[in-house]
């Protein structure tokens, strides 16, 4: 595939990404529109869908409140400009999704530098025109953060996407030279950077699916409260089909926040506020249905649930060792020190990305004690990092069944 067609291909991919994620903001606005807020001027219609495609991409957004509506409701002049910052992270992930499989097929047709380049180019310029038509007095972006968060998210799931096809196909070029050049070390060294990243791979999915069945055992368990928040709100039907969608919106974000609960941390929820397994504290939370899920109490005892994420470190290490026994002789383990090195990398990355994850799912609802809502991220990257580096290690470095049936010693 020729250079120009990889370029054509790759800016329909930011296109059609971009696209959609607008669209995804539009539409239940549109319904809100026709038949929820009869009396709405069309013309705040585009620059709210904007700012909620742009918050989706990480972009801290300023709201003004006007003073009509601060005398109307009692809220004080000092709260009447703030940073709404927590991201509905559905967007985000959507984004970086596509973009990795563009990235991807870029690589296949062995162009990824530049099918990855034109597609982070074309989803700024489509940024860039989105900040630029959707002004308003009420919600304001800082300029540049508009076009380079979102050029970011992409960017960064485009390349891991092009460098993980890369690394596994081949590139024939500067990744499987690097891939040559690993390969040749010896006693089994060469295997542990993709023993790493594979493992750090299989682990960060555990905890994603430790996170989404928190979340779904939570909404079981509250369902009731979160039933009372939506009757509370006195919403007709589209006013609850609108809010249900926005939370779906949120809903990976949440998931990061079962992620952050169940690795021990949890996560803070305005000053002085916080939920975890050791306990939990909150003081005036949102009437919104969603946060109806969150724990109203914490226990020494559920302290227990971080065995869960050492569970997944030794389902990862078992399936790692299994993978890198593969590799050497028939009936021999891999050498003691490449299993400890990779056990310690596949710790680090898990930690890594989970820190990312939690950083990604922190930020701001409101003025005040809202200003601060979400995981702390250096505190879950050290926990996840510590709990899968335990359960990785007891598999990865503790005698193979065959040995010990044999009488070898591990090695």
């Amino acid at each position: 595939m020729n250079r120009l067609l990889v370029t054509l291909l790759s800016a329909l991919d930011a296109a059609i990404a971009a696209v959609i994620g607008v669209a995804a903001a539009v539409v239940p606005l549109v319904l809100l529109w026709l038949f929820g807020m009869g009396g709405a001027s069309w013309a705040g219609l585009w620059p709210t869908a904007a700012t909620v495609w742009q918050l989706g991409h990480l972009v801290p957004i300023t709201l003004h409140l006007p003073a009509r509506y601060l005398s109307a409701t009692g809220i004080p002049e000092s709260a009447a400009a703030f940073t709404l910052s927590l991201a509905p992270l559905a967007f985000t992930a959507f984004t970086a999704i596509f973009a990795a499989r563009s990235g991807s097929r870029a690589v296949r047709a062995g162009e990824g530098v530049v099918g990855v380049g034109a597609g982070t180019v074309v989803f700024a310029v489509l940024a860039g025109l989105v900040a630029a038509t959707s002004r308003s007095g009420i919600a304001t972006v800082n300029g540049w953060l508009a076009v380079f968060v979102p050029a970011l998210v992409f960017l960064v799931g485009g390349a891991l996407g092009a460098l993980g096809t890369a690394w596994h196909d081949g590139d024939g070029g500067p990744v499987d030279a690097l891939r040559a050049r690993v390969d040749d070390l010896p006693r089994g060294w060469g295997l542990v950077p993709g023993a790493a990243l594979r493992g750090a791979a299989i682990a960060l999915t555990g905890l994603v699916a430790l996170g989404a069945f928190a979340v779904a055992l939570d909404v079981l368990v509250h369902g009731g409260r979160i039933i009372g928040l939506y009757e509370a709100g006195n919403m007709g039907v589209i006013g609850v089909t609108v809010t249900s969608l926005g939370q779906l919106a949120y809903l990976p974000t949440m998931i990061v926040w079962a992620l952050a609960y169940v690795a021990g941390p949890g996560l803070v929820f305005g000053a002085g506020g916080a939920v975890s397994p050791a306990g939990t504290q909150l003081g005036l939370v949102p009437g919104i249905p969603a946060l109806g899920a969150l724990p109203q109490h914490g226990s020494v005892w559920l302290l227990v649930v971080v065995l869960l994420p050492v569970a997944v470190g030794g389902v990862t290490g078992h399936l790692i060792r299994a993978r890198l026994a593969d590799e050497q002789p028939e009936g021999q383990d891999a050498p003691f020190g490449v299993r400890a090195v990779t056990a310690l990398g596949i710790a680090v990355l898990s930690g890594v990305a989970a820190g990312v994850l939690a950083a990604a799912a922190s930020g701001s609802i409101g003025p005040g004690r809202l200003a601060d809502i979400g995981p702390v991220w250096w505190a879950v990257a050290i926990a996840v990092g510590a709990e899968v580096l335990v359960g990785a290690s007891i598999l990865l470095l503790g005698p193979r069944a065959e040995d010990r049936d044999r009488g070898m010693p591990a090695v």
